[in-house]
């Protein structure tokens, strides 16, 4: 029986996290382990550099988050009731699942930032499909129902959070790492477990690779809590048991629960999901009247060099006719649409426009794209490229393909 850890964070858990992501492979491959997830807090800044480095050293990447859960709505900001939020595992199971985090991430910094970034079970709700969910350490939700003394809560909490994710989707974490919290917390989850039905999986809160590590993990906590080493280490983190255990370590910890062991492989097999690189993906863009992408951006361009000229922005001159400009125009579209970049142009044009709009400080171009007489005419730069003769060849090439 193998394990895999399914709980950790390394350097982007900013000021908490002091696992470095370049080692994490190596540390993976040292205990014979063929798997292991990263789990930031609150954001995925690190996945692309981990998924490269397990691919790398031939260890299975595992993508996941611990996302701030908001103790009321997402939307409530109002004082400490608000702040920071309860911690969630959640791992990434399929290409659906992707998706789904990083829109949860997203939404828990455009929606719900307070303190940190937080999601709430509505948000939960709507994008859980491809996510296994984990209740995660004692500052979870579940967690901290039991240490209250509220056994009953922490019950109903994992129900509500099953039905959220599904029943064969979310497991209660069970960690020791020599704090009476957390086998209190242990106990208690095991007797909701043969209650409920609930699965357990054996975590080990991973902020270090190495245990002689604790001490400078601690010093990064306390520069967060602007505290002194010399008050002691901080709450939570009172032992040096937060590093990358082995198998035997895991096992000897919970021998009296081995399916929480094994269940770490179990989800370890249905992680599988895979970045691919080197296409280009861009957000769907709706248009008017059901037009083409390459429709649209023609429609918007010719419209939009009309209207320059009637403002007197565009003054046709004998060096410069009108002809070279509706000549200009013809050939940029048919470059853009043959190395399919209408939808680009159209996500530039949409973002420029609402800075415009609503009073955000936008330049007049720059670069080899302010040689686009394209650009100009949806304005996204306010440069005529035409009248000061810029080649628009040093933005897009039909014979260097990117």
């Amino acid at each position: 029986m193998g394990f895999v850890h399914l709980h950790l964070h390394s350097e982007y858990s900013l000021l908490d996290g002091a696992a470095r992501i370049s080692d994490i492979p190596a540390a993976a491959k040292a205990a014979g382990h063929g798997a292991v997830a990263l789990t930031d807090h609150g954001v995925l800044y690190g996945a692309v550099a981990f998924y490269r480095a397990c691919k790398e050293a031939g260890v299975k990447p595992i993508i996941g988050c611990e996302v701030y859960v908001a103790p009321r709505s997402r939307h409530s900001k109002e004082g400490r009731q608000d702040q920071s939020g309860h911690h969630l595992v959640l791992l990434v199971e399929n290409e659906i699942g992707y998706q789904n985090l990083i829109t949860l991430v997203s939404k828990s910094f455009t929606e719900g930032f307070y303190s940190k970034p937080r999601v709430d079970e509505e948000l939960l709700s709507r994008h859980s499909d491809g996510l296994i969910a984990l209740s995660a350490c004692m500052a979870g939700k579940i967690p901290q129902l039991v240490l209250s003394g509220d056994l009953e809560g922490a019950r109903e909490a994992a129900l509500s959070y099953r039905s959220i994710f599904g029943r064969d989707n979310f497991f209660l974490e069970i960690q020791d790492h020599g704090l009476e919290d957390d086998r209190r917390i242990l106990r208690a989850l095991s007797s909701i477990s043969r209650e409920t039905g609930i699965p357990l999986v054996a975590t080990n809160d991973v902020h270090y690779l190495r245990r002689v590590d604790a001490d400078a993990q601690a010093i990064l906590l306390c520069i967060q809590t602007q505290s002194v080493i010399t008050d002691g280490r901080p709450i939570g983190f009172e032992t040096d048991e937060f590093y990358y255990k082995s198998t035997e370590e895991m096992q000897r910890l919970f021998s009296a629960y081995p399916e929480a062991i094994s269940n770490t492989e179990r989800i370890a097999e249905r992680c599988n999901f895979d970045f691919r690189f080197g296409e280009l993906h861009l957000p769907t863009l709706r248009t008017e009247g059901g037009r083409s992408h390459a429709e649209e951006l023609s429609h918007l361009a010719y419209e939009g060099l009309k209207e320059r000229t009637a403002r007197g922005e565009v003054c046709f001159t004998e060096a410069h006719p009108e002809s070279e400009y509706l000549d200009r125009l013809a050939y940029e579209l048919s470059v853009i649409d043959k190395m399919g970049f209408n939808g680009y142009y159209l996500i530039v044009r949409d973002f420029v426009r609402y800075a415009k709009e609503n009073g955000i400080p936008v330049g007049p171009g720059r670069g080899s794209g302010a040689g686009s007489l394209v650009a100009y005419a949806v304005g996204i730069t306010d440069v005529d490229s035409v009248a000061f003769e810029l080649l628009f060849e040093r933005f897009l090439n039909p014979e260097r393909r990117l």
